[in-house]
């Protein structure tokens, strides 16, 4: 059975991820891309769906581990009777080929070691022909090929290699697993201890960009080491996850696909790069997602492949139990052909923040923000399937409305920045239609801002009002909805997307606390100059992150456990944006998105 979600420590090339266990097993990897077949796909099954493990031969006394010091190469020592020794594993950014590093170290004494490798290509599903080669291995199967380089001698039986070995105080025994295409001739054998050498200063000199130097900066460095860790370097896209149908409810079905790069992380991510010094990474994302949007607005959709592929068919891996027994599988998803109101206005303003930050405004930028709003023009009024991708009826979904708002205030906002030419007097008017109508619709007799129009459900994404500037964090709207959703809408603490219900899902209903809405919850407190509140919940979701600073999407307070994927981008932009807010009184990312217009009905 796979470990707990927070057991699991993250590796990346910014093409492929892996996810590897304190026990020293990987059970998780993809080749070539993040969104490819597994080839070890354990973590939503067993070692028969594919793994790599690596270990002491007997359960160790005690596990530590880490990354070491900006960078993405993890170390895990494992201490047994009479000795300890370290499992330093690293996937190579930038080398040429695709790897996965392994290396075993002496520490104390002399350790005994196994190891077993259980290659299924296709999420498990297809067990490849093995052939012994000089040095180690190779295995086959359809357009997939892997080499493993080791010094260790194999053994082969019940279609798994394994190895027993030893090592002494000193001793390191390094295993190099490379992918390629079956067609092509694999590349020649790169050093192995030069790789995770060449990689640990890769990571020590990329982390060093980082411009943000207060408090808290070792906890946003590690965050903005996760989110470089999920970018697709070829292209600048950002997935928002590393894994796919990681549960939002242990032994439910909220199981989906995280490994493509959504709109809606846009303006969180760009931001929160920018704001830590990572400029030429925010010009990457921006420029990705200019590239994914081209067209007709009408078809721009809430997320795309890793190049901006607009095809992401859903489908369920029946072959796959799930993880702790949580089905379907799913790969794919089919929530890139809802219609998503919000969506424009995070475009739009990510755009504007970049421009903000002095990212120039090229013509063909502003002409598909142009186009984007004067689509928007016509469509606001429409229902949708909002923010949370809801399978079921499409709704007047308040923060969509509210989104719509922001797209046509970072138009206007953009011209007038940039003296840009634009109809800005019929923006301005459709600003102030929108507002009026949020206003009038979207608030209930308690003064509370509600999930859609007319209703009286809560939703956490109406946190959002005072951060993108719609009403001031002094309005006392915005006070009351943050008392109620403090009051109804938390779970010791930490806060609920809504109060999950099959006649709205289409799903059976719960799922934890979701992170993301949590810190928002922290950034709305501060902006009201609830500081102390602020802070304790930050610290509080500080303290949630695993043992190498990694969270995922939810958590869930009864059992003290992470859920969904792992780890969540939208989790890490988040801790980042938020101790900058905390950090820098009036300057961090957040006070800058939320600083309203001069009139913001006008």
């Amino acid at each position: 059975m796979p470990l707990p979600i927070e057991d699991y420590a993250f590796l990346s090339d910014m093409e492929s991820a892996a996810i590897v266990g304190r026990n020293g097993s990987i059970d998780w990897l993809t080749f070539p891309r993040f969104d490819s077949g597994a080839c070890f796909a354990a973590l939503l099954g067993g070692p028969e769906h594919g793994r790599w493990l690596l270990a002491p031969a007997v359960a160790p006394s005690r596990v530590t581990r880490c990354y070491r010091e900006g960078s993405l190469v993890l170390e895990t020592l494992f201490e047994v009777e009479g000795g300890e020794v370290a499992v330093i594993d690293c996937m190579p950014p930038r080398d040429g080929q695709l790897d996965l590093v392994r290396i075993v170290e002496g520490r104390r004494g002399r350790v005994e070691m196994t190891m077993e490798l259980v290659i299924r290509f296709d999420y498990g599903r297809s067990v490849p022909w093995v052939r012994r080669i000089d040095g180690g291995l190779s295995a086959v199967a359809g357009p997939d090929a892997l080499r493993l380089l080791t010094p260790v001698t194999l053994e082969g039986a019940d279609m798994r290699t394994s190895a027993r070995f030893a090592v002494g105080a000193g001793d390191r025994v390094p295993f190099q697993l490379t992918w390629h295409r079956s067609t092509e001739a694999c590349h020649s054998a790169a050093d192995p201890f030069g790789a995770v050498h060449d990689a640990t200063r890769w990571w020590a000199g990329w982390s060093s960009q980082c411009s943000y130097r207060g408090e808290w900066a070792p906890d946003v460095a590690r965050s903005l080491t996760v989110l470089k860790g999920l970018t697709y370097e070829p292209t600048g896209g950002l997935v928002a996850a590393a894994t796919t149908s990681l549960p939002e409810q242990l032994g439910g079905s909220r199981n989906w696909d995280y490994r493509y790069c959504w709109l809606r992380d846009a303006t969180f991510s760009l931001m929160a790069l920018l704001a830590a010094g990572h400029t030429a990474e925010a010009i990457a994302w921006r420029d990705w997602l200019l590239r994914a949007v081209a067209g007709d607005p009408a078809q721009l959709q809430i997320m795309y492949g890793l190049a901006g592929e607009r095809r992401l068919p859903e489908l369920e891996l029946g072959w796959l139990p799930g993880y702790q027994g949580s089905a379907p599988v799913r790969v794919g998803n089919g929530a890139a052909s809802q219609f998503q109101l919000d969506v424009y206005g995070e475009v739009l303003d990510a755009l504007h923040q970049g421009a903000v930050a002095g990212i120039d405004v090229d013509p063909f930028a502003w002409s598909l923000q142009t186009a984007l709003l004067n689509f928007l023009e016509g469509a606001w009024r429409e229902p949708d399937e909002g923010i949370w991708e809801v399978r079921g009826p499409r709704q007047q979904f308040t923060h969509s409305k509210v989104m719509a708002w922001v797209a046509a205030d970072r138009a206007v906002r953009t011209a007038e920045l940039s003296g840009l030419d634009g109809p800005i007097e019929r923006w301005r008017a459709l600003r102030a239609e929108i507002h009026a109508e949020v206003l009038r619709r979207g608030v209930d007799d308690r003064g509370v801002f509600v999930q859609s129009y007319d209703s009286h459900e809560l939703d956490a994404s109406l946190l959002m009002v005072p951060l993108v500037g719609f009403l001031a964090p002094t309005d006392e709207r915005v006070h009351n909805t943050v008392a109620a959703i403090e009051h109804e809408l938390t779970v010791d603490g930490f806060v609920l997307r809504y109060h999950t219900r099959e006649s709205l899902d289409g799903l059976p209903a719960g799922e934890g606390a979701f992170l993301l809405c949590s810190f928002w919850l922290a950034d709305v407190l501060a902006l009201v100059g609830r500081l102390d509140d602020a802070r304790a919940l930050f610290e509080r979701l500080l303290a949630l992150r695993n043992d190498v600073g990694l969270l995922a999407e939810e958590y869930h307070p009864a059992s003290g456990r992470l859920l969904g994927n792992f780890p969540q981008a939208f989790s890490h932009t988040a801790l980042v944006n938020t101790a900058m807010l905390l950090c820098r009184t009036g300057d961090g990312p957040a006070q800058r998105r939320a600083a309203p217009s001069a009139s913001p009905s006008a």
